[in-house]
């Protein structure tokens, strides 16, 4: 059925599923609609964004960075570095509760970050020059570092997947590998878990306990996060159509990603404002995996850089409009300092079927099964993962094209073993450009392994440049640094770019939305 029809003859109502709320003029409910399901709970577990926002109504972070990712201090108060750079002595602000009513403690914190250092690249980095990380007494944490790391502050306030999340002790020490069944946090919101049905609606109230800071600037992450409703309702709404009539007809006040094909219909109306909220955009990805074949073989990874029409991936989810996407991109944000346009002369290349087909073969292709992940619930990944099975399919692999939902791709892809066992070969997935913006929260770009991120690439010369990053002593070392990463992706493949678009979200009655992520502090009727 065609969406403007199914929109035009709608009669299924989601205000079930956002209830209870008080009538209409009375209610401090807002109402939302997520980009996806909110299928994983814990924020130190996985790297998909809507776990990362759901994370940020619940819990806090010991520092904030302004819309120039700048750090601030937001749960810390404070801090002190001494001896040359090696000590760092963190004071926390007075008051600080989690939602069970304890006190947030150095303790917790403590735990936390170790939770999450096993778990994030950049917490990683942080490990590994921390010698030790202590919590002397109930408000001070100290790190004592084997070198200087002078971007701790920036660790400790990052806010992209995965956030360094406190929680309580208790909770924290739960095994990283293990996702965390209480979700208790120190933040604006508490989370109701009484009320969640999973894959349709998850509910937040606002946390009484939770004081702002009174100090720095109400941007980013940083300063008075001001929550303004009592209730925040995300209520799953896998078809556009439907959403946007419920945005449309006002029983819903704010639709994260709005479909390309019905932002036209949407901004014929008056009370619905449309705007890029991530100015860095999304970018697409082709994640193989780097353990199996045909993808363990750098050659054929090669070889099929070449069948890459990045536009093609562009256009399938926002037609020709080409002031809504960029092409070529390579592996960092574009238009962000350490993007470059070196390496990238493949993807300028005119495209011949027939001669990728020849290279592939030419590498050692088998015929062996490759088997493409596709969540068909997530429009605009699904739309990535079409282009990709009928690219696969012009070169001559074997393609099977494996409809799923984003849940249940995300535990899929955990799978390391062969695809007759469960396992995968590809899935296509997006980031927002803040992602991508250097090695530091770049997981595409590391050449960890199993340790990695899901496709497993192994690279010493990787590994070593991204270290390498975190030596260099100014913008322009990094910024070398990272055009050799980009010379090695694109000789050794960990992934293929598939361009960058720009994304609007939609909102009915609302003021105070901050530019970046999707956050729900600052946001009032208006």
């Amino acid at each position: 059925m065609r969406r403007r029809s199914l929109l035009q003859g709608m009669a299924i109502s989601t205000a079930a599923l956002a209830a209870p709320a008080l009538a209409q003029g009375q209610s401090r409910t807002l109402r939302f609609i997520p980009q996806i399901d909110l299928a994983f709970l814990d924020p130190h577990w996985t790297t998909a964004n809507v776990t990362r926002n759901h994370g940020f109504m619940v819990f806090d972070t010991l520092y904030g960075l302004d819309p120039n990712d700048v750090p601030y201090p937001q749960m810390a108060e404070g801090h002190v570095v001494e001896d040359d750079g090696r000590r760092w002595t963190i004071r926390l602000r007075e008051g600080l509760l989690f939602h069970d009513g304890t006190p947030v403690l150095a303790r917790d914190c403590v735990a936390s970050i170790r939770r999450w250092g096993a778990r994030d690249a950049f917490g990683g980095a942080l490990m590994r020059v921390s010698e030790e990380i202590t919590a002397p007494d109930d408000r001070t944490i100290v790190f004592r570092l084997r070198k200087p790391f002078p971007l701790l502050a920036d660790a400790l306030a990052k806010t992209t997947a995965m956030m360094p999340a406190i929680m309580p002790e208790r909770i924290a020490r739960t095994d990283p590998g293990t996702q965390i069944t209480e979700i208790i946090g120190s933040g604006p919101f508490r989370y109701v878990q009484e009320e969640r049905l999973q894959g349709a609606r998850n509910v937040y109230a606002r946390f009484d306990g939770y004081r702002p800071r009174e100090d720095g600037p109400a941007l980013g992450t940083a300063g008075p996060k001001v929550a303004h409703y009592d209730r925040v309702v995300w209520t799953t709404i896998p078809d556009a159509s439907t959403a946007a009539g419920a945005l449309m007809t006002g029983e819903h006040d704010w639709w994260e990603q709005v479909a390309h094909d019905l932002k036209p219909m949407l901004a014929r109306s008056r009370s619905i404002r449309l705007r890029v909220q991530e100015e860095t955009g999304t970018l697409g990805m082709l994640r193989p995996n780097c353990t199996q074949a045909p993808f363990n073989n750098p050659a054929i990874r090669r070889a099929l850089m070449g069948a890459i029409d990045q536009a093609a991936y562009m256009q399938a989810i926002v037609g020709n409009d080409s002031a809504s996407y960029h092409v070529p991109t390579g592996f960092f944000c574009p238009g962000t300092p350490m993007a470059s346009e070196v390496g990238l002369d493949p993807l300028r290349k005119p495209l011949s079927d027939e001669a990728v087909k020849r290279d592939i073969l030419a590498a050692g292709y088998n015929g062996e099964k490759v088997v493409l992940l596709v969540p068909t619930d997530y429009v605009t990944i699904k739309a990535l993962g079409d282009v990709a099975a009928d690219m696969l399919r012009r070169v001559g692999v074997n393609v099977d094209y494996v409809a799923t939902d984003w849940g249940s791709m995300l535990q899929r892809r955990n799978n390391r073993g062969p695809v007759e066992a469960g396992g995968w070969s590809l899935f296509a997935t997006s980031w927002t450009g803040t992602d991508l913006l250097n090695p530091a929260t770049h997981v595409g770009v590391r050449g960890n392994g199993t340790a990695g991120y899901a496709g497993w690439y192994e690279s010493a010369r990787l590994e070593g440049l991204y270290n390498d990053w975190f030596d260099a002593p100014d913008l322009a070392g990094r910024q070398a640094v990272c055009r050799d990463i980009q010379r090695v992706c694109m000789e050794e493949v960990p992934y293929y770019p598939l361009g960058q678009f720009k994304q609007q979200t939609a909102t009915r009655g609302l003021q105070g939305l901050q530019s970046g992520f999707t956050k729900f502090w600052g946001v009032q009727p208006g």
